[in-house]
């Protein structure tokens, strides 16, 4: 098991009935079903034309604390794929850190949510350049106080690509990460694995609808490509690579995978991952050589599944706390 420090910040993480094994901490979200209410904290819709000569624009919606701590920094969320704003688990991460006294901007990716219909182009893991964008756009009223940003899944892949990229020159003052694929080729076989068929078909035609919905700019050559792929393997190799300048998808996953830029990141970063995630092998992270840098943060309790971590004695994931505890101690 991977740890950071000892320290009362992060308690161990301990399953609640009935969410036992990684596959049922992965469909908890799902199954409990409802809303994570964000009442009394107040959203407001932002917009963020991004200056690529895409014409694209980036929606997010900013909320501010009902009882706000001065110079708190905000906190952005980054939503993994097939996810927006209102995935279950940003909503469940921005409640806490609004009760903390943060503003949190929860982010829809480019082509994601309600970014869709004002989108042609699409997001993919190593599209870092449109965080980069992103934070640069943000009014200096929410970037006076500092930055930090959470990044979910494939939003935590680009988060720290992005963080790599930047080094010491990153706006962030932490960040972190939950059940991040830092290597995109093993996840992708790991995805594909006959055990993950029922995953990998939903969240094959979850990718398939996003990506040529309302807004999508696609020639009939590639809508067709996408519709007719039979795995994210395919998707990425006929769609995102091409598209996107990579030779194939093979190509994209080796430029764009996290640990190829993590050893430069010099941001306090915590990074959590489950041992029992039945998307992201495991091994990945416990074959990291952790203690070459020392800005990264591991975690890796036994259990949690893909982004749940539903543990005993709290009522939102045991990740909303050591997140929101992290960001506000920067334990390293």
């Amino acid at each position: 098991m991977l740890t950071s420090i000892a320290s009362p910040v992060f308690p161990p993480f301990r399953p609640r009935f009935p969410w036992w094994g990684g596959d049922l901490q992965t469909l908890a979200n799902r199954l409990r079903g409802g809303s994570v209410d964000l009442a009394p904290h107040a959203g407001e819709r932002l917009r963020f034309p991004l200056a690529d000569g895409t014409g694209d624009t980036l929606l997010a919606t900013l909320h501010r604390p009902s009882v706000r701590k001065s110079g708190t920094p905000l906190v952005v969320l980054i939503h993994g794929l097939t996810g927006s704003e209102d995935s279950q688990y940003i909503r469940s991460q921005a409640r806490r850190l609004l009760e903390r006294g943060h503003r949190v901007l929860r982010l829809n990716l480019r082509g994601a949510g309600p970014s869709r219909p004002l989108c042609g182009g699409h997001y993919y893991a190593g599209r870092s350049q449109d965080l980069r964008a992103l934070l640069a756009l943000l009014p200096d009223d929410l970037r006076r106080d500092g930055m930090m940003a959470v990044g979910y899944s494939l939003g935590g892949a680009m988060l720290l690509k992005y963080l790599g990229e930047e080094g010491a020159s990153s706006p962030l003052a932490a960040a972190a990460t939950v059940c991040a694929p830092i290597d995109l080729s093993a996840t992708c076989v790991s995805m594909m694995r006959p055990r993950n068929a029922i995953y990998h078909r939903h969240l094959l035609g979850e990718m398939k609808r996003e990506a040529t919905g309302t807004g999508a700019s696609l020639s009939a050559g590639e809508r067709a490509a996408i519709l007719g792929t039979k795995s994210i393997w395919e998707y990425d190799d006929v769609f995102i690579a091409p598209r996107h300048g990579f030779a194939g998808s093979e190509d994209y996953y080796e430029r764009c995978r996290p640990v190829r830029f993590m050893s430069s990141i010099r941001v306090p970063t915590l990074v959590l991952a489950a041992g029992d995630d039945p998307w992201i092998p495991a091994a990945l992270y416990r074959g990291y050589d952790w203690a070459t840098n020392k800005a990264l943060v591991p975690l890796l309790p036994e259990s949690g599944g893909h982004v749940g971590f539903h543990g005993i004695g709290r009522d939102r994931p045991w990740s909303d706390d050591v997140v929101a505890a992290f960001l506000e101690h920067g334990w390293i």
